[in-house]
């Protein structure tokens, strides 16, 4: 799902949302039912599922409440609502991506900063069916790619081929828009960049088709963290003692997850949005099984985030000319102690 969204310009954005994005959302600083509670309003990347059970499991459990906070969930209406909400301060939290974010601050001077990392390695993959044999870049040769249209993926597949070799001019993009699964099912491309392993596989998979994928960061791509917690410049600098509260009770949320997928996986289950993204709980299932040792590794705790794996990419987006210049690695991630 991730890589299906569209690099998006800031500067409508900035121009709409001005007269509120210093705020730093003191819109929703009112106390929450009489309570006293902060309210945080926390806007997805997309409807509810396993990478956001952590969430639902920490608001279920008081644990928010215990930080003296009241978390409102918000899903997205637009693909880049999780930036331009909090870059406009008209919510507090959102969920978003890494390079997206170097890029929206080196590009559009987006007033957002990272606060902590929910996935500590990519998910995105080159997916195809496995009757087509590929398992690698060499395999992509003469082959047919769809994607969303982003130049980012046009990015990653250009490093990937030249990382083994091969030259970007030996494959044909193919721009389906949204449509990634049912163009490789469909026989209409080879394969595509923009799936995720946690939840196009599953679903595949349960729908019948056997698949092969590898993932970017494999081969000349820098690992990278799959999803990001953002807040804006004003709120980081005016209230980090409630950035701080959000995090610690999140992180009481994934140790439940660690301890009890099940029992975690029916709190998401309940909050799903039946209406217009309804959960297979089997998929679900999975991508829980497959999520939680990328969200916590024996090296990179739930949440943390390094100066060096920014860095890293911001260098490599830069080398493909997604930014013109490099922002300093402070620009774009915050160490919000918690």
């Amino acid at each position: 799902m991730k890589r299906i969204f569209a690099i998006f310009t800031m500067a409508a954005l900035l121009l709409t949302g001005c007269s509120s994005a210093g705020d730093g959302g003191e819109g929703a600083q009112a106390p929450a039912g009489g309570k006293g509670l902060r309210e945080v309003n926390v806007v997805l990347d997309w409807y509810p599922n396993a990478l956001h059970a952590f969430l639902y499991d920490a608001m279920e459990k008081g644990y928010y409440e215990e930080e003296g906070l009241k978390v409102n969930v918000q899903f997205p209406a637009n693909a880049n609502d999780a930036m331009s909400l909090v870059a406009a301060g008209k919510s507090e939290i959102g969920l978003y991506y890494q390079q997206d974010v170097i890029m929206a601050r080196a590009n559009q001077g987006v007033p957002v900063k990272s606060i902590g990392a929910v996935v500590q390695s990519p998910l995105n993959i080159v997916l195809s069916l496995k009757e087509k044999g590929i398992t690698g870049p060499d395999d992509l040769v003469g082959k047919t790619i769809g994607y969303a249209g982003t130049e980012l993926s046009e990015a990653l597949i250009k490093a990937i081929m030249e990382d083994a070799g091969a030259d970007y001019s030996d494959v044909k993009m193919q721009n389906v828009d949204f449509d990634l699964m049912p163009a490789m099912t469909t026989g209409n491309v080879d394969a595509t960049i923009g799936c995720l392993v946690n939840h196009e596989v599953p679903q595949m998979e349960k729908e019948g088709f056997e698949v092969n994928y590898f993932f970017p960061d494999d081969y000349g791509v820098p690992q990278y963290y799959e999803g990001v917690f953002l807040a804006n410049d004003k709120l980081i600098e005016s209230e980090p003692e409630v950035l701080a509260g959000f995090l610690r009770a999140s992180a009481k949320g994934f140790q439940d997850m660690k301890d009890d997928p099940e029992g975690t996986l029916a709190i998401l289950l309940a909050h799903q949005d039946k209406a217009n993204f309804a959960l297979d709980e089997s998929v679900e299932r999975q991508s829980t099984e497959t999520l939680l040792p990328l969200m916590e590794t024996a090296d990179a705790k739930f949440l943390s985030q390094t100066a060096a794996c920014w860095q890293e990419n911001i260098d490599w987006l830069y080398g493909q000319g997604l930014i013109d210049e490099k922002p300093a690695v402070e620009d774009v991630m915050a160490d919000i102690p918690y």
